[in-house]
């Protein structure tokens, strides 16, 4: 005897499946919501570390242009102190040459004889 009307049993298999119907279809929205989420998430991050990378960008060119600056004062620092350095190394030169001109002035003969006698050590070493 067949019915119209569902039985209780089936009605029970139809609630479930309308309930099933209902859990999956929330689920899908949930899974949805969940990818928008991560999407907007996504881009947040990508522009965080695109700002991250411009501002370490604009750090780099800040030391550069530093580095440059004092750099440059260093160059010229070292370049004064080497024109010191070598106007007195000058100076010295001229000094000794003065004083050994004054020297051969005073007693060539001493002179001649130093002089002869350094030659004849260079040429003792140099033979070794």
């Amino acid at each position: 005897m067949t019915s119209d009307f569902p039985s209780g049993a089936e009605r029970s298999n139809e609630t479930r499946d309308t309930g099933d119907d209902n859990a999956f279809a929330r689920l899908e929205k949930e899974m949805a919501n969940m990818r928008d989420a991560i999407g907007g998430l996504s881009d947040q991050i990508s522009d965080a570390a695109s700002d991250l990378g411009a501002v370490a960008q604009e750090q780099a060119r800040r030391g550069m242009k530093h580095a440059r600056a004092n750099m440059g004062s260093m160059v010229n620092d070292a370049s004064d102190r080497l024109g010191v350095v070598a106007n007195r190394a000058q100076s010295q030169a001229s000094s000794l040459g003065d004083s050994l001109e004054d020297a051969v002035q005073e007693r060539p003969l001493a002179t001649l004889a130093l002089a002869v006698g350094l030659g004849f050590l260079a040429g003792v070493i140099w033979r070794r």
